[in-house]
């Protein structure tokens, strides 16, 4: 999300600089993995979808300028049974917006995609225009596009601290010395909490693991013939997801854990029964993927407690955009975030319905 700030502030003329603790594109936070998802019948709620379009334009054009493959086109399958939040919730998108989709039960899902095994109490969405976003490249091409518009991005720099020292007057402790400027976005994943302390945002950090297994079969699970899938089934955790193989294996995680995770451990290691719970999952699902595992990772989810977005104004100070809370589901609205932050900072609103993602919605009653 910052980086997405950074490259539309640019793209407006506005003196830009973005701090970064790490290095591009980097594996610390929620922007890695190589693989995301991006949808437009969106279960989580339908106010999402028009944002949704309007991500799908941006990527598209951060495509056509960049050069860089930044979308993979593979069609997505969302499965569960009828009443479950990922069907019931893909459906309410789909038919309030007029997109297009495909209703599939256990036969046609076997005609159409007989890699996949549908439970008799179960049905699939089919949805076209979903696919991969391959989260580095995008990162770094916002990067390339912001810097080439005259911003300029610093790496292996850590914001320490902020305030407002005036109108229109923003301080910031940055790498040993003090940036100033008119407006502020923060968009610090799962920092957020620690550099909008005093909003006391209630956001928990949330450890998740993806794992890569090599197919059984290559040719049923390529990105031609496999698209990538959302599964909510009776006697998994939680939602589990995944993608074709890439060539580095089928991709595939459960979408949450309820494991806290501290962002400052360097220390990540993914144990045996998380591996194997992922491959239990899949061998029950997509059986041609389920082979030996090639490699793992963790990323952390910043969670809010309704499991919407903090897009907005600070509330006590208007010179402050801040971004965060994205709950595991939110990098494919990047483009579209950092224009509405640079919307926030430019002109003071986003542009775009955001009442869903107020930052004060979480205030307590007096």
């Amino acid at each position: 999300m910052g980086s997405a700030a950074l490259a539309h502030c640019a793209a407006r003329g506005l003196r830009a600089v973005g701090v970064e603790r790490f290095s591009p594109a980097h594996a610390r936070g929620a922007s890695h993995g190589r693989t995301r998802i991006i949808r437009q019948a969106y279960f989580e709620d339908p106010s999402y979808v028009p944002l949704l379009r309007r991500a799908y334009v941006l990527w598209d054009a951060l495509e056509e300028r960049t050069g860089a493959h930044l979308r993979a086109r593979t069609g997505g399958l969302f499965a569960g049974k009828p009443a479950g939040a990922v069907v019931a919730g893909t459906l309410a998108s789909a038919r309030e917006y007029g997109l297009q989709h495909d209703v599939l039960d256990p036969a046609d899902l076997r005609r159409r995609f007989p890699q996949f095994r549908l439970r008799d109490d179960e049905v699939a969405v089919y949805e076209a225009v979903a696919g991969a976003l391959f989260p580095e490249e995008c990162v770094r091409a916002q990067i390339a596009v912001a810097v080439d518009d005259g911003a300029e991005a610093r790496f292996g720099v850590r914001a320490t601290a902020w305030r407002v020292s005036g109108r229109d007057r923003v301080e910031v402790d940055a790498g040993g010395e003090t940036l100033v400027a008119r407006r502020l976005v923060i968009a610090a994943g799962a920092w957020l909490g620690e550099l909008a302390r005093e909003l006391t945002l209630p956001l928990w950090v949330e450890r998740n693991v993806a794992v890569w297994f090599e197919p059984l079969v290559a040719a049923a699970v390529s990105p031609g013939v496999l698209p990538i899938f959302a599964l909510e089934r009776e006697g998994l955790p939680f939602m589990f997801y995944g993608f074709p193989d890439f060539g580095d294996g089928v991709k595939s995680a459960f979408h949450h854990s309820g494991v806290a995770f501290d962002p400052e451990s360097v220390d990540r290691p993914v144990a045996a029964a998380e591996v194997d719970g992922a491959r239990a999952a899949l061998a029950g699902w997509l059986p041609d993927a389920a082979g030996r595992a090639l490699q793992s990772s963790v990323c952390t989810y910043a969670m809010t407690p309704d499991e919407h977005f903090v897009i907005g104004l600070h509330p006590a100070h208007a010179e402050v955009a801040i971004a965060g809370g994205f709950s595991g589901h939110g990098f494919k609205f990047a483009p579209v975030v950092g224009e509405m932050l640079a919307n926030l900072v430019e002109r003071g609103e986003a542009g775009h319905d955001a009442r869903l993602f107020a930052p004060g919605r979480f205030a307590k009653a007096p």
